[in-house]
């Protein structure tokens, strides 16, 4: 069946030639709230017990949440129970303020109060539904009764929290579905609460405005978040906070759009659990302040402790495109983009700082940051080219080659990977390495030389154990291939030839690099030793040891040639 696009109306939108917000830029974090432990938990086939709620409100702690919405007490008796452990057990810093949300009605705003008894300070959050299609089809009243249920639940949450003056109260009210009520409602309902509760004279009042349901793109909610500011009452002493969902993929971006449009605060999950499509993610709209040099007042760092704990209380697996979060998002396959990361990590500053930024092509943030290592950055298949095998040698072994044997070796390193259909990681990269470069072929590993420089000439003998080599050049590798050539009565020359001093992560102190050619055929070598020259007369030994075993496999019957 084909779709039906008439069947759906589009969103009215907000008429505000005068929108200011779009000039405005965030500037510091908002105050955040994490509601994981209740709008998260609700969302679960299988609720989260009162161990793991434990758990993920003291990893919410660790991450350095300041509010933490627990549950909705009087909605069920395990977030009942939930709420008076964190309490009877002392469980709450007292940095921290634990927020619980009960709806409208007498009984259950009684309830809400009696999980909270004895406890230092909390945020009690009330709420009824206001939109139009609440009103009319589900409560089957008009915008007087929604506004005189807001009312009386505001009057009755103020008259309990006056029996108990040894707790430090916060009021919040949510209009729910705030995004399919007319403005001019909500303003109406929102400002009757606040007459109610009365902030000016020192009450702390928050005024939540969810997108309970994401109904329009983020920039239509930021011109709802500036118009209820500009028309909310008592505007200076209310802390104005956002709720957004992820109906339409937007749920970050209308946070970040709400506060530029003036809101204080945000409430969100992290990694986004939650209803349908999911919250707000707290961790991405962090870390995108973060990633712009704006201090989050959170300490994401330890990333790997936050989705294991996140998976283990949920039993929802972090997807790997996941922004910041996922397995994959520092992780480059394509062959450019390997080769850029490289370039820039060997030039960037170390440790980064605000006189020499952060400046990687395709990392917007330092991996370190959350905890990640550079050798997860770069992964190889049959996409990646010579500048992510580079990184990886560079990374794992510790060795850097030349460009020549970057291009020769990569191409090993692809066919392996066409041939396994998938990734090659690093241990596979460096066995083939070894394979196809380092190994000494059989019977040609040199156990001792001399080389001696007289008259401009290098003399040079080494032992290759039962072999026993004498060759003289105007250099160490000339006269080694002369020796070569000479005894085994077969010619060749060599095409490139480098050496390296190695870092102080690896066993040997130099690595040579050699490419000799016979006719069509071309032979790679490489060698690590404690010096140069063993390194060298090694890489060119082993690669003449390749290229007559290449010869033999072929059966090639070279006639005799005079030395090089």
């Amino acid at each position: 069946m084909a779709f039906d696009h008439r069947k759906y109306r589009p969103t009215p939108v907000v008429a505000r030639p005068q929108r200011q917000w779009p000039n405005h830029v965030i500037t510091q974090a908002p105050r955040w709230c994490a509601v994981d432990l209740r709008d998260g938990n609700q969302a679960l086939v299988k609720p989260m017990t009162v161990p793991q709620k434990i758990r993920l409100f003291e990893c919410l702690v660790r991450c350095g949440f300041r509010e933490i919405e627990v549950g909705f007490p009087a909605a069920s008796q395990p977030d009942f129970d939930f709420v008076r452990a964190l309490i009877e057990q002392d469980r709450i810093p007292d940095n921290v303020t634990i927020q619980v949300l009960t709806q409208a009605r007498p009984e259950l705003i009684a309830r809400t109060y009696e999980s909270l008894k004895g406890v230092k300070r909390a945020i009690v959050h009330v709420y009824n539904s206001t939109s139009i299609t609440q009103r009319e089809q589900v409560f089957q009243t008009d915008v007087a009764g929604v506004k005189a249920i807001a009312v009386a639940g505001a009057r009755c949450v103020a008259e309990h929290a006056a029996l108990h003056p040894e707790t430090e109260w916060t009021f919040q009210y949510s209009p729910e579905s705030f995004t399919g009520t007319e403005l001019s409602v909500a303003a109406e309902i929102v400002n009757a609460v606040i007459e109610i509760w009365q902030p000016t004279k020192g009450q702390p009042v928050i005024i939540n405005l969810p997108a309970t349901v994401e109904v329009s793109t983020p920039n239509v909610y930021a011109d709802c978040i500036e118009w209820m500011i500009e028309h909310m009452a008592q505007r200076e002493h209310v802390c104005v906070s956002l709720h957004t969902h992820n109906d339409r993929g937007c749920g970050v971006a209308a946070a970040e759009l709400g506060v530029m449009a003036g809101a204080d605060r945000v409430e969100g999950t992290l990694l986004g659990n939650g209803e349908r499509t999911g919250n707000m993610d707290l961790v991405t709209m962090a870390m995108n302040l973060y990633s712009q040099g704006i201090d989050p007042e959170l300490d994401l760092s330890d990333m790997r402790d936050i989705i294991d704990t996140v998976e283990a209380v949920t039993e929802i697996t972090t997807h790997p495109r996941h922004a910041y979060a996922g397995e994959l998002v520092f992780t480059a396959f394509s062959g450019s983009h390997q080769d850029a990361i490289r370039k820039c990590l060997n030039r960037q500053t170390v440790p980064p700082s605000a006189e020499s930024p952060w400046d990687v092509a395709y990392l917007p943030i330092d991996p370190r940051d959350l905890g990640r290592r550079y050798e997860e950055v770069v992964r190889i298949n049959s996409q990646s080219g010579k500048g992510g095998v580079l990184h990886v040698l560079e990374q794992h072994v510790g060795i850097t080659l030349p460009r020549w044997m970057q291009i020769a070796f990569s191409k090993r390193v692809q066919a392996a990977a066409e041939a396994s259909g998938g990734e090659v990681d690093a241990n596979t990269i460096s066995s083939l390495f070894d394979a196809h470069c380092l190994d000494v072929p059989t019977g040609w590993q040199v156990s001792d030389y001399q080389a001696q420089r007289r008259d401009g000439q290098v003399r040079i003998e080494a032992d290759l154990g039962s072999q026993h080599i004498v060759g003289v050049g105007d250099g160490l590798i000339s006269a080694v291939v002369n020796g070569l050539s000479n005894h085994y009565d077969i010619e060749a020359s060599v095409e490139h030839y480098d050496e390296f001093s190695l870092s102080n992560n690896t066993a040997a102190e130099a690595l040579a690099c050699v490419q000799i050619r016979h006719g069509e055929c071309t032979i790679i070598a490489s060698a690590m030793a404690n010096d140069t020259t063993l390194a060298s007369i090694q890489a060119v030994v082993s690669a003449w040891g390749r290229l007559i075993a290449e010869l033999e496999r072929e059966q090639i019957h070279e006639p005799e040639v005079a030395a090089i």
